[in-house]
């Protein structure tokens, strides 16, 4: 690894989160400022960044490396040519501008593909040279490792596999298609499964833990009520496994995989999913009998992930 501080910080859609690694690989220091939002904020963005930096160096001293895990597209030039989660983004050029102002080079990536990069090197799949990350969060994001090597595509936007589609008839996705696989198997796929059980008046408890409105009705409700044993609930759950597994085996399919490693927001109810997630890659999976299964684990570096990745960047 390399010798001195490193710094990494993951840009959200609401927060700015960096953390400074020591020489071995752990956390000594962390920041947070609000990403900034609405019309214009690009180059605040550049200036919250940097002052990030400066505050960081002004409590530890001077940091070795600064690396930036920013959602959406991102060239192998760190420049960012589209994004969720940012105002007006188009061709913006992060690694330039923040390099520039810092006078120093400076390595962007997208988020997940940090987040691979931490959980790789550091956390839940270091025993492993040939893995996928699957981010269940708001949406679905990822990241690869084959043969032991980070891989990000011809053009540096591999990972994107939340926008596979698994149902061309299936509901708007705010990519502009229809049916992607995030839709089904994110935390708002979870959500949106829920409210169609609710709307038959299927799911009772979750509804009456949102107050019996449907269009209240959130994963973490259905959670709830699925840790207090609720039938209609674990249906719920098993479904959205479903999903989930569906997505799994169309990548085991494509790369053969040793190991997925899951996270995001719904690692936190790994207990209830695992099972369904499980049971139902093995219905799916082709030739099951006569294959290997990948490896399930869960993410162990939380919100953390993309910052301590981006902190390795320039090790890559």
């Amino acid at each position: 690894m390399t010798n001195g501080f490193r710094l990494g910080i993951d840009v959200g859609g609401t927060k700015c989160l960096g953390v400074v690694l020591d020489d071995a690989g752990a956390v000594i220091d962390e920041a947070r400022q609000p990403t900034p939002r609405g019309p214009g904020s690009l180059p605040l963005l550049i200036d919250t960044l940097a002052a990030m930096v400066s505050d960081v160096e002004t409590r530890i001293g001077p940091v070795v490396t600064v690396g930036i895990g920013v959602p959406g597209l991102v060239t192998y030039a760190g420049v960012l040519r589209a994004a969720p989660n940012l105002d007006g983004v188009a061709d913006f050029d992060v690694a330039g501008l923040l390099g520039a102002r810092l006078d120093q080079p400076v390595r962007v990536d997208n988020d997940a593909t940090c987040g691979t990069l931490a959980e790789w090197r550091l956390g839940a799949g270091s025993d492993s040279d040939d893995l996928m990350l699957v981010t269940l969060g708001t949406g679905i994001g990822g990241g690869v490792v084959a043969g032991g090597a980070l891989q990000r595509g011809a053009h540096g936007f591999a990972g994107e596999y939340g926008h596979m589609v698994v149902d061309p008839d299936g509901p708007p996705c705010p990519c502009g298609r229809q049916g992607c696989w995030e839709r089904y198997a994110s935390g708002s796929g979870l959500a949106r499964l829920a409210r169609e059980y609710a709307v038959g008046r299927r799911v009772s408890r979750v509804l009456e833990l949102a107050g019996g409105d449907p269009e209240s009705v959130r994963g973490e409700h259905v959670q709830a009520a699925a840790r207090e044993g609720d039938h209609d609930s674990l249906r719920v759950i098993d479904a959205f496994g479903r999903w989930v597994a569906l997505g799994l085996v169309n990548l085991t399919n494509i790369l053969d995989p040793d190991l997925f490693v899951l996270g995001g927001g719904l690692a936190a109810g790994s207990d209830l999913y695992l099972g369904p997630i499980q049971r139902w890659f093995g219905e799916l999976l082709y030739q099951p009998d006569l294959r290997p299964h990948p490896r399930v684990k869960f993410a162990e570096f939380g919100e953390r992930a993309g910052a301590v990745g981006a902190a390795l960047l320039h090790e890559t």
